[in-house]
């Protein structure tokens, strides 16, 4: 930063004429002007000023100096403004991936307008099950579910994930009554078959693994909701994928006073990015967009 107050000195004193009034623009005493004038042309081995009682003028060196002096100090000014822009205006490619279900549930109907508030941000969106890299494959941000074991990681929570047992009414009334865990023996099961999400626990004290017969297994949430949505079976859904369903009575809620499980803990779905001190203009208004809106 030494450097470059020296040349802003130095084009202040030329354009002003004088170091009395370089040192009023600058608001620092003429004494500091006069040492950074000299360290310039030491540095450089020529003198820049011919310094007389009454006035200051360019020595040929000064002259073709202060051509590139000017056009250094006008780029960094135009650096400044670019990177002020950005923070307005983020710009720029982000790569997100995200869970097929959480992406296709919660994510994909947020696009349109997210990309009408920042237009100059190009996205490209990922939906996959398996473990990416985000270093190796350039990725801003991912979204999983889980919690995020490499601390040069952050992850920022988006939303728990609550798993009820659900099914339509239709699949309820026209089957046998279930009124306890022990009796899913008797229906039809629809899996998830992510590797994570295939069995089903009931979240007691002493977490419990069901036995489940008759099962079906899809590797998709949307799949799981159109299979019980035509009386197919039940299913353990998250929160977030059937709450629109649950509140518009199309599917039910069973057996609500037990909690359950597709794994041995209970999970919540996060957005991983990448620690660092400063985080990019395009990542951070998407992850305060995402929050925003899920939490409303």
């Amino acid at each position: 930063m030494s450097s470059l107050n020296r040349l802003l000195y130095f084009n202040c004193v030329v354009e002003t004429g004088s170091i009395s009034e370089a040192s009023r623009f600058f608001d620092v005493q003429p004494s500091s002007i006069s040492r950074q004038l000299t360290a310039l042309e030491q540095e450089l081995g020529v003198r820049l000023l011919n310094k007389t009682t009454r006035n200051i003028g360019l020595t040929e060196a000064g002259r073709k100096y202060y051509d590139y002096s000017l056009r250094i100090v006008t780029e960094f000014d135009q650096a400044k403004r670019a990177v002020n822009d950005l923070q307005e205006n983020p710009t720029g490619t982000l790569k997100i991936s995200m869970t097929v279900g959480f992406g296709e549930s919660i994510i994909m109907p947020l696009i349109a307008e997210f990309m009408q508030l920042y237009p100059n941000i190009e996205l490209e969106l990922e939906l996959t099950e398996r473990v990416v890299d985000l270093v190796e494959e350039n990725i801003d941000i991912a979204i999983r579910s889980g919690r995020l074991p490499d601390s040069t990681m952050i992850a920022k929570h988006l939303a728990n994930n609550n798993f009820l047992l659900c099914a339509s009414p239709e699949y309820l009334a026209s089957h046998k009554k279930i009124e306890q865990p022990e009796d899913l023996i008797n229906h039809h099961c629809i899996r998830y078959s992510y590797s994570r999400w295939q069995d089903w626990y009931l979240m007691t004290e002493e977490k419990k693994k069901l036995t489940i017969n008759n099962s079906i297994s899809v590797n998709s949430v949307n799949g799981q909701k159109q299979l019980i949505f035509n009386n197919t079976g039940l299913a353990l859904m998250p929160l977030w994928a059937v709450k629109t369903e649950l509140d518009n009575g199309s599917l039910v809620q069973v057996m609500q006073q037990h909690i359950f499980s597709p794994y041995e803990e209970l999970s919540a779905t996060y957005a991983i990015y990448l620690k660092r001190e400063m985080i990019s203009p395009k990542t951070r208004v998407f992850l305060d967009f995402i929050t925003a809106k899920i939490k409303s």
